[in-house]
């Protein structure tokens, strides 16, 4: 009998762009202060780096929509709460797709393509 494809849940497809992401701070040097990996508790990781706090939102992004492009209201309210810290705010977007076809959703154990380019300091 073979299995049913089945397509990632939003929760899972947060956790993989926190996976993405949380792999490049770590080979950053970035030290995890906390992690949230509730999609609408912001933000998903305090890091601290060079004795510096960092604030960093992550969401996923479905092709065919832009990986760089943020939420400017949250990222602007998420600013003002990260200033009160003396710490520096970042957005991290992580492109998913099917890697067979971009238009059809991310299967659980299929492969996939990734858009990351790194954070964007705001």
């Amino acid at each position: 009998m073979r299995d049913e494809r089945r397509t990632l849940t939003e929760q899972e497809l947060h956790n993989l762009a926190m996976n993405i992401v949380g792999r490049q701070l770590e080979a950053d040097g970035f030290e995890f202060m906390a992690v949230n990996s509730k999609p609408k508790k912001n933000p998903q990781f305090v890091c601290l780096k060079d004795k510096i706090l960092h604030f960093i939102i992550v969401r996923h992004v479905n092709h065919p929509e832009n990986p760089r492009t943020y939420d400017e209201g949250l990222l602007a309210k998420m600013k003002n709460h990260a200033d009160k810290f003396e710490a520096k705010t970042y957005y991290a977007g992580v492109g998913l797709s099917n890697a067979t076809d971009q238009n059809i959703p991310v299967y659980l154990n299929e492969d996939y393509l990734v858009d990351y380019q790194g954070l964007i300091e705001v």
